[in-house]
């Protein structure tokens, strides 16, 4: 293969140069470069498309923005013809991923494996065209090994090769356990990439060690490694913690066009380029122009968010609503105006409620603590008028409008009994 660049013609030597453009963009680390660009070569040569693989454990069934990081770039193989292969965990997801856990992982259901594995599927479909996409199982391997076929598998590698893992190292240090079935985990995901021939594996940053079990147990089964590409992982809305439902930090892709644009408006300064680079489907030389802008200050950060919220809605709700999204804000986050459209909650309770009540029953807040927290930093309205008083007693009327913070609003419709 190392010759496969010497028998290629100039148009073909520019359109590996022009792939490679595209995939590294945005890349924290290959492993290694070179074997990618000779692998598109090959690719090239023979007119055979690459295997690129993508393994989930289905333990959290909400997509959101940071996990659009992977999804895009393998979007980006499979627009060029690639085969995308997107490998479900069901079997390893009963097991769970060790990676940067303190303690093990509480193994999933049959039925949360199915039920989340569902879900990713439909919200996947938002980013790639799931109908060119191979799905597997990797319970259709795994499950059918026999217990010699692990022992043999574990005689592959060494323990001190897996205790080079970070999260298996701090664990010992700290005195904290490991179950022998953890070490495992690795090996199957390795063993995946074997039976999958994948000619490259994208992940994470926080996959480094189990995408370069793929290159090891590949070797040991004699078959061409596979190339690694891990994308950096993107921080939420609060700047510091990876992006994650449990942190509150994130952007669902199904979220509303209005939550999402209020979202992206709180994505502090320092990110945006992280951003535009990671997560919007803009072009290389789109990407450039706006990271040009917002350094050389031509772009103002709140028109840059603004450009960055409007892009993401667009992406997942369509134009139209983009721009009903973006006028939405400006009236009611600029202009202080309450927005002529928002959710509608029938009431049937009785009519007059203590204000911390109301804003749990509706869902609001969830917890009488976060109310009465809310209430005193001035972030409650009722009818554009901040609610100072938590011991206040509402009397529910027909078309009440109640505001919490910047981007919850619901109006009371009366339910006649």
């Amino acid at each position: 293969m190392k010759n496969v660049l010497e028998q290629l013609n100039e148009k073909q030597l520019g359109e590996v140069k022009r792939q490679m453009t595209i995939y590294t963009q945005g890349v924290q680390e290959i492993i290694p470069t070179e074997e990618l660009k000779l692998k598109i070569a090959m690719s090239i040569l023979e007119n055979r498309p690459l295997k690129i693989k993508l393994g989930l454990d289905p333990s959290a069934p909400d997509v959101h923005l940071g996990h659009t990081v992977v999804l895009k770039k393998m979007r980006q193989f499979q627009e060029n013809g690639h085969i995308i292969q997107l490998l479900i965990g069901d079997f390893t997801g009963k097991i769970g991923d060790p990676t940067g856990k303190s303690i093990a992982r509480k193994p999933l259901t049959d039925e949360e494996v199915k039920h989340n594995a569902k879900t990713y599927f439909e919200q996947f479909g938002k980013v790639m065209d799931m109908d060119k996409v191979e799905l597997h199982y990797n319970s259709e391997w795994l499950s059918k090994l026999s217990f010699e076929e692990v022992v043999q598998l574990a005689g592959k590698i060494t323990v001190a090769r897996l205790m080079e893992r970070d999260d298996f190292e701090e664990r010992i240090a700290l005195g904290k356990p490991i179950s022998l079935h953890e070490f495992f985990y690795p090996l199957m995901q390795g063993y995946d990439s074997v039976l999958l021939e994948n000619d490259i594996e994208l992940g994470g940053t926080d996959q480094h060690f189990n995408i370069l079990m793929g290159r090891h147990f590949q070797e040991k089964f004699g078959k061409e490694k596979q190339v690694a590409m891990l994308m950096p992982l993107l921080e939420g809305l609060d700047g510091v913690e990876k992006m994650s439902k449990s942190k509150k930090n994130y952007i669902g892709i199904d979220e509303s066009p209005q939550e999402m644009y209020g979202k992206a408006m709180s994505i502090p300064d320092d990110l945006m380029n992280k951003y535009f680079e990671l997560i919007t489907d803009f072009s290389s030389e789109q990407i450039e122009k706006v990271k040009a802008d917002i350094d050389s200050n031509e772009l103002h950060p709140r028109d840059a968010k603004m450009l960055l919220g409007k892009t993401i809605v667009r992406m997942y709700h369509g134009v139209e609503a983009a721009e009903k999204a973006e006028q939405q804000f400006i009236s009611v986050f600029q202009k202080g105006i309450i927005p002529k459209e928002m959710p509608i909650v029938e009431w049937e309770g009785n009519l007059e409620v203590p204000i911390l009540d109301f804003l749990v029953d509706l869902h609001l807040l969830s917890s009488k603590s976060e109310a009465r927290k809310m209430i005193e930093n001035k972030g409650v309205k009722i009818n554009g008028v901040k609610v100072e008083d938590t011991g206040l007693r509402v009397p529910i009327a027909e078309g009440l409008v109640v505001q919490v913070g910047k981007r919850k609003f619901v109006k009371i419709k009366r339910r006649s009994k």
